[in-house]
Parts: C-alpha cells; sequence; structure tokens
C-alpha cells in the first residue's frame, strides 16, 4: 500500500518508522533542510533524535509530490501536523481520491471546529477519519508495545488502516464514532495541564486521581453533547489517553503544568519546551464550545484561568476545592 505521511514532527516520523518496512511510504516536510537532513542522517535530529529511520521510508519536500505519491491504488494520506495545519492540509489533499487520516488532537483555534467539523467544510467529499489514542511517539518509533483507534463513518477507510497500520507493536481497534475520539483526544490535553499543575505543587497521589477521574467525566460531559457515545470515553481514545497524558513523563501536556507550578510563565514554559503543547492552544476553545453548550468543566476552567495569567495555581486550586459538595453521578461538576 502507499502510505503519504504530511509532517515531520515526532508523530509523523514514529508513525512512518513503523509502516515503512511494510508499505511504500513518503514522509513529507515542510521545510526543505529539514527534509535533506533526516534523509542523509537517518535520523530527525530535531522531533525524535536517536531513532534510526528505516532505508526503505524516503523523504520530500514537495507537497504536490507527497500528495501524488498516495494517489496510485487507493493509497491512504496521515496528516500529522499540528491541528493549525490541519485546515489547509485537508484542503491540499480533498481531491486526491486518497483516503485522509490525522493524528492532530484538538479544537481548531477561531472556529472551535474538531477534525471532523474541518475536514466536513473543506473535504466534504473525502474518506477521513482521525487516528488516536494512548501513545507517545517516542515509544512507538521503538517499537515497543502500543495501541490505537481508527475512527470514522466509513467502515471500509476503518478496514484499510487497519490492513495499513496494525502490527506486532501497534495493535489498532476500530471505532464509528469519530466525534467522541476527538473530543477525548483534544480534551484529555487540557485536564494533563492540570494533573502536571496538581504534581508541580506537591499536592500528591490522591489530588492526581480526583483530577483523572472528575477530568473524565468533564471530558464525556462535553463529548456527549456534542453527540458522542458514552462508552467511547472509557476506551483508548477516552481514559487510555487521559491517564497517558495526564501521569507520563513524556507528556508535553504534563511538563506545561509541572513548570507553571515552579512560578514559570507561559512564555517561559514554551520556549523551554520547543513542541506543541496542543492543550495550551485549545484550553480557551475547548471552555468556549462547552459554555455554548452549557455544559459545566470546571477544571478546564480553571486552566484557563492560568494561562491567561488571571489565576495563580495555588488560587485555582482553592477555587476548585471551595465548589460545593455534590452527589457523583449524575453531578455537573
Amino acid at each position: 500500500m502507499r502510505i503519504t505521511v504530511l509532517g515531520a514532527g515526532a508523530w509523523g516520523t514514529a508513525l512512518s518508522v513503523g509502516i515503512a518496512p511494510r508499505h511504500d511510504t513518503l514522509l513529507w516536510a515542510r521545510d526543505a533542510a529539514q527534509a535533506t537532513q533526516i534523509a542523509a542522517t537517518r535520523d530527525n535530529q530535531r522531533y525524535l533524535p536517536g531513532v534510526v529511520l528505516p532505508a526503505a521510508l524516503r523523504l520530500t519536500a514537495d507537497l504536490n509530490a507527497a500528495i501524488a505519491h498516495a494517489q496510485v491504488d487507493g493509497g491512504l494520506i496521515v496528516i500529522a501536523t499540528p491541528m493549525s495545519g490541519l485546515r489547509e492540509m485537508l484542503a491540499c489533499c480533498a481531491a486526491s481520491g486518497a483516503g485522509l487520516w490525522w493524528l492532530c488532537k484538538g479544537f481548531e483555534a477561531g472556529t472551535g471546529a474538531l477534525g471532523h467539523e474541518v475536514a466536513r467544510e473543506v473535504a466534504p467529499a473525502a474518506r477521513v477519519g482521525v487516528l488516536s489514542g494512548p501513545s507517545f511517539a517516542l515509544e512507538v518509533a521503538r517499537g515497543q508495545p502500543s495501541a490505537l483507534v481508527a475512527a470514522s463513518t466509513d467502515e471500509a477507510l476503518r478496514n484499510q488502516a487497519v490492513e495499513a497500520f496494525h502490527s506486532e507493536s501497534l495493535r489498532l481497534y476500530t471505532s464509528a464514532d469519530p466525534v467522541g475520539v476527538e473530543v477525548g483526544g483534544a480534551v484529555k490535553n487540557v485536564i494533563a495541564i492540570a494533573t502536571g499543575i496538581a504534581d508541580g505543587m506537591g499536592l500528591g497521589l490522591n489530588a492526581r486521581a480526583a483530577l483523572v477521574t472528575r477530568g473524565l467525566a468533564e471530558i464525556t460531559r462535553l463529548g456527549t453533547a456534542l453527540g458522542a457515545r458514552v462508552d467511547t470515553f472509557m476506551g483508548l481514545s477516552g481514559l487510555g489517553d487521559l491517564v497517558l497524558t495526564a501521569t507520563g513523563d513524556l507528556s508535553r501536556n504534563r511538563q506545561v503544568g509541572l513548570q507553571l507550578a515552579q512560578g514559570r510563565s507561559l512564555p517561559e514554559v514554551l520556549a523551554a519546551l520547543g513542541h506543541v503543547a496542543e492543550g495550551v492552544y485549545s484550553a480557551a476553545t475547548v471552555l468556549a464550545r462547552a459554555q455554548a453548550l452549557g455544559v459545566d468543566m470546571p477544571i478546564t476552567a480553571a486552566v484557563v484561568a492560568v494561562l491567561d495569567g488571571r489565576l495563580t495555581p495555588a488560587q485555582a486550586l482553592e477555587r476548585l476545592m471551595r465548589r460545593q459538595a455534590r452527589a457523583e453521578a449524575g453531578g455537573t461538576g
């Protein structure tokens, strides 16, 4: 199968490393110098250093050539850009006829749209889906056991994803609920920032467990309000991705929270991080969509207040703890 991966960041490179030995894979980098460096050294020194790229994996900086590569024999295109680049990539690929998957997790800044909503607008006739789940790029690239969910309303496209990505080290599950998979993947980044703040403040494991659990409740409330299935949030793209991102030290969003708790400013944290932490850019959009739907998301609201500089981490904690006691089942916050 011919597969094009658009975006030579950590995730795009990691997925390419895994599939190139089995499929004709072309990795596109927006930066021509980066593409040349990776091709020459077989090492993505900027985003995934130390991982040797398989000899079969080819690189290009020519977007048209990358798209054309996947147009042969019903190939696939995987969009591995940040959420901010999804609209552009979908528009470029809309007429390709290839199956389109994206890896980015978040809500689009400005519009507040999830990936499937962007696709419905700019590529309504395309076969599309989202790949998500608890997966750090470095571990996937190393061939450590991982699992993902391929979510699409197109059954044939889901089956094609299994053929493309399922392997001895990467187990692929399928879902017909892209809304739930996308909400889980987007909002868990915000909850991970909150958990990082709590850990950075030394609040203990009890506080971490409470934040993860109540964070899952927030994710589920927003997801069901947007039309998702409840059981999706008990799976890999909900609970699984949340636990990994909130507790794993490779999580960029968790690292943002840890450093904010140490008193660093957000610009300092992001400059030191060197990678995109989607939760920072999508938190306000998550809250805005929740408020428009009448969905209460107190943890998300606290994170937004900290990111905006309206509250310190200690003040955000105090506000959460002062909330009125309520029943857990069926409660709103």
